[in-house]
């Protein structure tokens, strides 16, 4: 193949992997549904790093050789497990907490959670690097998918074009979907789902979490 049907090829399969639910495609709704657009959107920009560091150590061969190592493996598995299992377990914390809040008469303005359009971005954004950095299983596919679309003989600048593509890609679909879910028509009905998208959310997490941890039991 030459290098426009490699880029072809690579640039499909990769949104066709992004438009599949996951964690990072639940964080981006979560996020956006509970704390706006801007969230959403810090969001989106974290995780579409998380995909350019992902694809450039890809590229140079760093994942493989961390994929094929054991003991480097089973390290990046126990840490995105349980960051995972943190976000879960965190969602369904404060799912719960809301839920008390709510049956309550009153709430003092001391206790009253920051809006949205007060909050800093950068934990946002660094919720969404860690995300997508600590995923074992965005290692796999990104090693999976350039060392066998991507040949080592590539040319610098069509390599550098695949990592571009790459991040274009993602940085383009997970900002969509932030601002589709935060438009006026949908925003209204998206917060009324809020409590189930975060019960759904955490338990996607919490679930993705203990898998992970799950194999590294000896047994």
């Amino acid at each position: 193949m030459n290098e426009f049907t490699i880029l072809a090829t690579l640039a499909t399969i990769h949104f066709i992997a992004l438009m599949s639910p996951g964690p990072d495609f639940a964080l981006v709704v979560q996020s956006t549904a509970k704390h706006g657009r801007k969230a959403g959107l810090a969001i989106a920009t974290g995780l579409s790093a998380g995909i350019l560091i992902h694809s450039t150590l890809s590229l140079t061969g760093v994942s493989y050789l961390v994929h094929n190592n054991p003991a480097l493996y089973s390290a990046v598995q126990f840490l995105g497990g349980s960051y995972l299992l943190y976000l879960g377990l965190s969602s369904l914390k404060a799912l719960l907490q809301t839920s008390t809040l709510d049956h309550t008469e009153t709430v003092p303005d001391t206790q009253r959670p920051l809006s949205s359009a007060n909050k800093p971005l950068t934990p946002f954004f660094r919720k969404g690097l860690m995300t997508n950095l600590l995923n074992p299983k965005a290692l796999i596919f990104f090693v999976s998918l350039l060392s066998s679309i991507v040949p080592a003989t590539m040319s610098l600048v069509g390599k550098v074009s695949a990592m571009a593509l790459l991040w274009g890609l993602s940085i383009f679909w997970f900002s969509l979907l932030a601002y589709a879910l935060s438009t006026k028509r949908v925003a209204s009905k998206v917060e009324q789902a809020g409590p189930f998208i975060d019960g759904i959310c955490a338990l996607l997490f919490t679930a993705v979490g203990v898998s992970i941890l799950w194999h590294l039991l000896p047994f």
